[in-house]
């Protein structure tokens, strides 16, 4: 091979070489281990358990089938995820309060799958995408709610609360309305990160009282928005987090915050038990201290390795 050769099949590599990278493609939400329990319980004054909670782990992937290239020439299979949990306390007598959590929670899931971006890598502009998104999927839920209550009438007036939480990699988003809460446990401090939207809460933020329908009437927490219930959009609180490795996010209705105080939630969370059994243990002490109320908890648990 001569001098003139060379050079081009030295030119030929150099220009090959950048794309022929044999280590693994890593993001965070392809790093990032998530371990998810649930529980839920009627309590023990009440015949319908009005509680409904859901769990979706988003996914995309690629995998190369079949191709005429060597393994150095092509991307190993890669995975990443988003993680959706859901938690609603529906309002209304004789089962109607359950029928709301469930229309509740099914039409969101269905209207993330049809048009939900399904950000898993999260920037500042998919971030205000994801932000909007939940917005309007609570608008759509909150009329889909509102409608089936106004086409039957002794569903007239059912409502639920509705607090979701989406992470991805390390971001997470909370979108919230009615009582139900978020938490997150990091480091021995449990940290609420919803604020409940009744009428104390409004009061102590000097907001006037204002005009409330029976429907909004929760066993004496007053509620000022919930999804359904009555006409008009509610009032939806969305925020953005970042997590911390080792983060535990709690979803949970007021069942199990009337029940326990921060500290006694707390107490349980710090002993690091898998989520399932963190989750039932939760319940049962609040069985334990009254229990009155429908009680429903959802947790994760966060491995996050360095960026």
């Amino acid at each position: 091979m001569d001098t003139e050769d060379e050079h081009a099949q030295a030119a030929r590599r150099r220009l090959l070489s950048p794309i022929l990278q044999t280590g693994d493609f890593r993001t965070l939400a392809s790093s990032v281990e998530v371990e998810l329990g649930a529980c839920s319980h009627r309590g023990k004054r009440q015949q319908h358990n009005d509680d409904h909670y859901l769990a979706i782990r988003l996914g995309r992937s690629q995998t190369v089938l079949e191709t005429s290239l060597t393994s150095a020439e092509v991307p190993r299979p890669f995975e990443e995820y988003a993680y959706a949990m859901l938690v609603a306390d529906g309002i209304g007598s004789s089962g109607a309060g359950g029928l709301a959590s469930r229309i509740a929670l099914s039409t969101f899931a269905h209207l993330a799958l049809h048009y939900g971006h399904w950000n898993i890598r999260i920037d500042s502009r998919t971030a205000a995408d994801v932000m909007d998104r939940a917005e309007r999927l609570y608008e759509r839920v909150n009329d889909t709610v509102l409608k089936r209550g106004m086409e039957h009438a002794e569903l007239q007036g059912m409502a639920t609360t509705l607090t979701a939480a989406y992470s991805a990699g390390n971001d997470l988003f909370i979108a919230h309305v009615g009582h139900s809460r978020a938490y997150y446990y990091r480091e021995g401090e449990l940290t609420q990160l919803t604020v409940d939207h009744t009428l104390e809460e409004r009061m102590a933020h000097g907001a006037k009282p204002q005009s409330l329908e029976a429907g909004s009437q929760d066993l004496g927490h007053i509620l000022t928005d919930t999804i359904g219930g009555r006409a008009g959009a509610p009032e939806i609180a969305i925020d953005r987090f970042t997590l911390k490795d080792g983060d535990r996010l709690m979803l949970c209705t007021n069942g199990l915050t009337d029940a326990l105080d921060d500290g006694r939630i707390a107490d349980v969370l710090c002993r690091r038990r898998q989520p399932k059994e963190e989750c039932r243990s939760l319940v049962d002490r609040a069985l334990e201290r009254g229990g009155e109320d429908n009680i429903t908890v959802v947790l994760a648990d966060y491995r996050i390795p360095p960026i």
